[in-house]
């Protein structure tokens, strides 16, 4: 079957997400138009095309006469991230358990699979991604036009970060990310069983379980406002 460009933009979008989620490459990361036709045998307008689609997804951003770059991961984009978070992902999932289709709730289960294998046998890269598949899954079934957007942009900054949890180097770490799949199981029950207030409520859980974690992270020395915590105004 001949390589068409409608296949090709297809890969080049998935190898484009995949190296973004896995901080291949780097936030805030030009990228270099010319090469990408080489790499991908586009020529500049599908290329474009591509990069339209990823910045409406939030992987990239376009600058006008400045090309496009790898989304950013700043201080202020992180607090955001936090305060935002465990927001939306409660409401993600009790949409989640209102809404999903028997296909879905399989669909699901699979990916959950996938993910446990991951967990044993798989690289970095893989529980990232697995993980993340997971949650996108959860976004599909809430299925709400509104919540979407910033659904999809947050994880895309919790898969960047991700690639700390999923790699790690403690016997404290080592438990989170067995709780974290464990989560998940609960998290598949309380969608299936149509119960919204058990999903919300793991969501906060799921949250909280890698947050520590995160927050050491990206927190820069100095901050000593907790991330997602609204600073307490002071009278005049």
């Amino acid at each position: 079957m001949p390589d068409t460009t409608k296949d090709r933009k297809a890969h080049l979008l998935d190898r484009l997400k995949r190296a973004i989620l896995t901080q291949g490459m780097r936030p805030g990361a030009d990228l270099d138009e010319a090469q990408l036709c080489a790499d991908s045998g586009l020529s500049r307008t599908p290329l474009r095309e591509v990069l339209r689609e990823l910045a409406g997804l939030g992987y990239v951003e376009l600058r006008t006469n400045r090309g496009a770059r790898v989304s950013e991961m700043s201080h202020t984009t992180l607090r955001d991230f936090f305060l935002a978070a465990p927001m939306i992902y409660g409401a993600i999932l009790r949409l989640a358990a209102l809404n999903a289709a028997p296909a879905q709730i399989e669909a699901i289960k699979a990916a959950q699979e996938d993910f446990r294998a991951a967990l044993h046998r798989g690289s970095t890269t893989d529980r990232t991604l697995a993980n993340n598949r997971f949650h996108e899954i959860t976004g599909e079934m809430a299925g709400n036009i509104y919540l979407l957007p910033s659904f999809h942009r947050l994880l895309i900054d919790h898969a960047r970060i991700s690639m700390t949890f999923y790699r790690p180097v403690t016997p404290a770490m080592v438990e989170n990310v067995s709780e974290a799949s464990q989560q998940h199981d609960a998290i598949i029950a309380a969608i299936a069983a149509r119960d919204e207030a058990t999903a919300a409520q793991l969501a906060e859980d799921h949250w909280n379980l890698s947050r520590n974690q995160i927050e050491s992270f990206v927190m820069p020395a100095g901050m000593d406002q907790p991330l997602g915590t609204l600073p307490r105004s002071t009278s005049a």
